[in-house]
């Protein structure tokens, strides 16, 4: 039932396109200036340069303003923008100045990164562009949609995504799938004779088709007319865009992000109260509590993330993975199960045909020449079987076709498994020939044919020929059953015609398990993500498949198993199956929700139409380049080559990109932190602000520069081995725990500031800030290496050469700048040389300290 055209957000559809529903499809094609054969070459090309590409929405005429934007309107930035303009409202243009600094390179940093992300995505989408056939002068070619022009006659056959609002012109047996625009899960039939009922309700006519939905089965002929913005998905697209579903990580990013600006609201006035009213300078207690907030703001954060994505997408791209959305990266990351189609995943997708026997199980060459005519005259979705039986070798150079005519089709669809042609035969009658699975055959069977004789189905040989099939499908094999049956002439065939069949025998085709699934599987097994088979054929074949590739089929469920439970029945069993069988689309559909809800991140591999659904549904969608149109058009990622190891080198790159996301979260909230308790502390002990706002921020940037290349730093393998949820828990707890460590020696440093060097006189303030910045800038920076590893760093993990690179280089400038010809204009004094011993040791106990922290940590189970 649809909404009604008051409420419907449907209802504005062009007038023309109600109009071509109404009119005859001749009058369609006149009123477009078009043909039955389509147009010729150059009037498409005519028509393409008046009207332009047919594109969805507005193009976007100022793409890297939009993505400049993107990286500005962040609360870091924002807060990071605020506290810059406060400081030059106030007076101090020097620390405002440097504020901006920090800001340009988060924001720059970014906005470079996904600019590159976004031409090398947009170079790689054009691999995977849909296309659409269509009638040039009569002979179908294929075009992307994006030059598809009003007038154009396109062919429409199942799995195929509708590329325009199109009038049908001619059809057979067509079920659309509209749940893009409504939401419904059942497709409905579409017909092309006009639309008579005067429904205003786009939705409900019945001779139109619209664009982004799909073909479920059945074939069709249809003209183009209307195409990009002017569809009903295009005139609607603003109301129709969904917003995205944030993802664990996503909601853990922004928990994350709200805690730290939480830290520093509340923190920051007790900072700026304590100096005000201990020291009596207000101005002084403002802008030092200002340059507080920036250094307990990770403002390099939006900047890592975009990096890491974006270098992420780029390295899948190296390894034939095309990541159409970033975010699915770091899905790709955390998935824990991943269901997968049979065919061509962990078999060979390339069938052969074995054999082909009649009933009483002996070779025979009418059966193989019955099969042939079904699979020559279909003109649905050819598939790998059809192919094997027109590419058998017995067929090669013969003619099997001559004498006989098409004179219709009843497609395949998922509900009846079985397909069948009509055609004119040489004497001049008209057969039905049937050919699908033995199990949907058999009961539309009432006879069999053996030695040019009729008998009666319920004979002992059918019998043995089911066992021979069941034998067969346990041996690996997909069996398909031949049946036919003489008809009567009539206007059109139906499925309904499909009854009374003459079983005539079986065609056996192999498609042998892959050499590399058994090996790749167990990759991904040891890599801790389970893997579930769904699949739409029978039991036996698939058990036997899965076996031979190392997959458990102790507990094996069916469609019918799956159609009887209710939620609760199948969410406890899907915890133990492994494989799944003879599946329709919502099945899938259903069996993905039902471990989303469960708890895990899931992964969807298909390539069929039949796997849309859930593919939709599932966390990350991952299709192949070879498959059919709606399929490639809901997925996440596409892989270019249909191999499970390819699979898994994504997975392990999305999993370095969370490592290194979460290495800088533990890294700048950890030090934040323990600054903050050391900076509160020495508000309170000292008769003089710890450090200048000025020396903070430079502190600040220094260090935020030193982190720079941790998107594209190592990662040790046991850190990718298995999947790592985001979790702000241990996140907190490793704040909790590592950040006091830094206050710890800081606290020292300052004993040593004040008693060793005879700091306690104001007048030796500037030494103490210059012992402090030092101590403090080269613990935390020389620290990263402790923190991005659970090894014994430098021993037995290395970060990568630009992260040494510039860790060192950022504890040189800090030891340099106190004693350089610029250390006056920051309000530096030099230190003593006595200084650089006691340095020395606090950064080796701080280390120590620091790794065995992050070893009980990790013993504990606190965090992984």
């Amino acid at each position: 039932m649809h909404p009604s055209p008051a409420t419907n957000p449907y209802a504005h559809v062009s007038a023309k396109l109600l109009e071509a529903a109404r009119l005859d499809g001749a009058v369609v094609l006149q009123r477009l200036d078009a043909s039955p054969r389509g147009l010729t070459e150059e009037e498409a090309s005519r028509r393409l340069d008046e009207q332009g590409p047919a594109v969805l929405g507005r193009q976007d005429r100022w793409p890297r303003v939009r993505t400049l934007v993107r990286a500005i309107v962040n609360p870091l930035v924002l807060l990071l923008a605020m506290l810059s303009a406060t400081s030059f409202v106030g007076g101090d243009a020097a620390s405002g100045l440097l504020m901006l600094v920090l800001l340009s390179i988060g924001v720059g940093l970014r906005f470079v990164q996904e600019t590159r992300a976004d031409l090398a995505a947009a170079g790689l989408r054009a691999m995977i562009q849909v296309h659409a056939t269509v009638l040039r002068d009569g002979e179908p070619v294929e075009v992307p949609i994006a030059r598809l022009v009003p007038g154009e006659v396109v062919q429409l056959a199942a799995g195929d995504m509708v590329p325009a609002d199109v009038r049908l012109l001619s059809c057979k047996d067509l079920f659309i799938s509209q749940a893009v625009l409504t939401g419904e899960s059942f497709p409905i039939e579409k017909f092309a004779a006009a639309d008579t009922t005067g429904d205003r309700d786009p939705l409900a006519l019945q001779g139109v088709c619209y664009l982004g939905t799909s073909v479920e089965s059945g074939t069709a002929h249809a003209v183009v007319v209307a195409v990009g913005r002017d569809t009903l998905l295009g005139s609607v697209s603003e109301t129709l865009e969904m917003p995205e579903v944030p993802t664990a990580f996503d909601i853990g990013m922004q928990r994350f992000t709200w805690m730290m600006i939480g830290f520093a609201a509340v923190m920051v006035p007790v900072v700026f109260l304590v100096n005000g009213l201990l020291k009596g300078s207000w101005s002084e207690a403002f802008f030092f509590s200002l340059a507080v907030a920036v250094g307990l703001t990770p403002e390099m954060l939006p900047m890592i993330v975009a990096v890491s994505l974006s270098r992420g997408a780029i390295g899948m791209s190296q390894k034939r993975v095309i990541v159409k959305h970033l975010d699915s990266i770091q899905n790709l990351g955390a998935m824990d199960v991943l269901c997968t189609d049979k065919t061509g995943t962990l078999t060979l997708d390339r069938i052969i045909l074995e054999r082909h026997c009649d009933v009483m199980l002996k070779e025979s060459e009418s059966v193989l020449a019955l099969a042939w005519l079904n699979s020559h005259f279909q003109s649905g979705l050819r598939n790998l079987l059809d192919r094997a039986i027109l590419e058998h070798e017995r067929m090669r150079g013969q003619t099997p076709h001559e004498g006989y005519a098409k004179l219709d089709e009843i497609p395949f669809d998922f509900s009846r498994r079985v397909m069948s042609v009509v055609v004119s035969t040489p004497t001049g009658g008209r057969m039905l020939i049937c050919k699908g699975a033995p199990e949907s055959v058999y009961p539309r069977c009432v006879s069999f044919m053996l030695d040019g004789e009729l008998h009666p189905i319920d004979h002992d040989a059918p019998r043995r020929l089911a066992r021979e099939c069941d034998r067969l499908a346990a041996e690996g094999f997909r069996v398909l059953a031949v049946a036919s049956r003489d008809v009567e002439p009539q206007p059109g065939y139906t499925r309904r015609d499909e009854r009374d069949l003459v079983l005539q025998g079986y065609v056996a085709f192999l498609d042998p398990p892959k050499d590399s699934a058994r090996e790749a599987l167990a990759a991904i097994a040891a890599a801790g993500v389970g893997v579930k088979v769904l699949t739409g054929d029978n039991e036996l074949v698939s058990r036997k498949i899965c076996l031979e590739v190392g997959i458990d089929t102790t507990h094996v469920l069916l469609g019918d198993d799956v159609e009887r439970m209710n939620d609760g029945e199948l969410s406890a069993a899907l915890e133990r199956v492994t494989l799944l069988a003879r599946l329709n689309p919502g099945h899938k559909q259903r069996v993905v929700g039902l471990l989303r809800k469960a708890g895990h991140v899931v992964g969807f591999l298909g390539d069929g139409v039949n796997d849309a659904l859930a593919l939709r549904t599932s966390d990350v969608g991952i299709s192949v380049e070879s498959a059919v149109d709606i399929a490639r058009e809901n997925a996440d990622c596409i892989l270019l080559d249909k191999d499970l190891r390819v699979l898994l080198d994504g997975i392990h790159e999305g999993r370095q990109v969370f490592v290194n996301v979460v290495k800088y979260v533990r890294m700048g909230a950890s030090s934040n932190f323990g600054n903050m308790l050391s900076v509160v502390g020495a508000s309170f002990l000292l008769p003089f602000v710890p450090m200048t706002p000025l020396q903070i921020l430079v502190n600040n940037l220094l260090y935020d520069c030193s982190q720079v290349p941790i998107p594209g730093d190592r990662v040790d393998p046991e850190l990718v081995a298995r999947p790592t949820p985001w979790s702000l828990r241990q996140i907190a707890r490793y704040i909790l725990l590592v950040g006091p460590c830094s206050s710890i020696f800081d606290f020292t440093t300052f004993a040593v500031m004040l008693f060793v060097f005879g700091c306690t006189d104001p007048e030796k303030a500037a030494l103490f800030r210059t012992g402090w910045f030092v101590e403090s800038l080269v613990t935390q920076t020389f620290i990263i290496h402790v923190i991005r590893t659970d090894r014994i760093p430098f021993l037995q993990s290395h970060a990568s050469l630009a992260l040494v690179a510039t860790t060192a280089a950022m504890v040189l400038v800090g030891i340099w700048l106190p004693g350089s010809p610029l250390g006056p204009m920051f309000g530096f004094a030099p230190l003593p040389g006595a200084y650089w011993p006691i340095l020395l040791a606090t950064v080796a106990a701080y280390a120590a300290v620091v790794y065995g922290v992050k070893r009980w940590l990790v013993g504990s189970g606190w965090i992984d």
